[in-house]
């Protein structure tokens, strides 16, 4: 089965420059835990609600004069949409993440997460193994 087999397409995404504050604010309206921010059609970052904590909550920071490129993780991992879902298991218990930006020619098409992977009943044991993984700590 292919990553585009089980991804999700109704991605929300947002601008290097949007203010954090709107960026909670997108995760509590849609009930999501990470963004992918995205410049010219192309994955630039991710922010994470545990991102928001910590690097500016937990700093004090002025979470009115902060920006996704300010917060981001940079360059993060993707997967083209046309790979198996073995290997977005495998990348996933590689970096430790549980939502992994999909891609067609470096576009963002998708998302997949370890929920989409779990609920594939063909699948459950490379969600297990991901979430093993991400359960227990960076590896390499």
């Amino acid at each position: 089965m292919k990553v585009s087999d089980i991804m999700s397409t109704d991605v929300n995404w947002v601008d290097p420059s949007a203010k954090l504050t709107d960026i909670a604010k997108m995760m509590k309206d849609k009930d999501v835990g990470s963004i992918p921010v995205v410049q010219n059609n192309m994955v630039k970052g991710i922010i994470t609600d545990r991102d928001i904590v910590i690097r500016v909550i937990s700093e004090g920071k002025d979470t009115n004069q902060i920006t996704a490129d300010q917060v981001m993780s940079a360059d993060p991992v993707v997967i083209e949409q046309s790979e198996d879902i073995d290997k977005a298991a495998d990348i996933m218990f590689e970096y430790q993440i549980k939502r992994l930006p999909v891609v067609k020619n470096d576009k963002l098409v998708g998302i997949i997460s370890l929920g989409d992977l779990a609920v594939e009943s063909i699948h459950v044991d490379e969600a297990g193994e991901a979430l093993s993984g991400i359960s227990r700590g960076i590896a390499h």
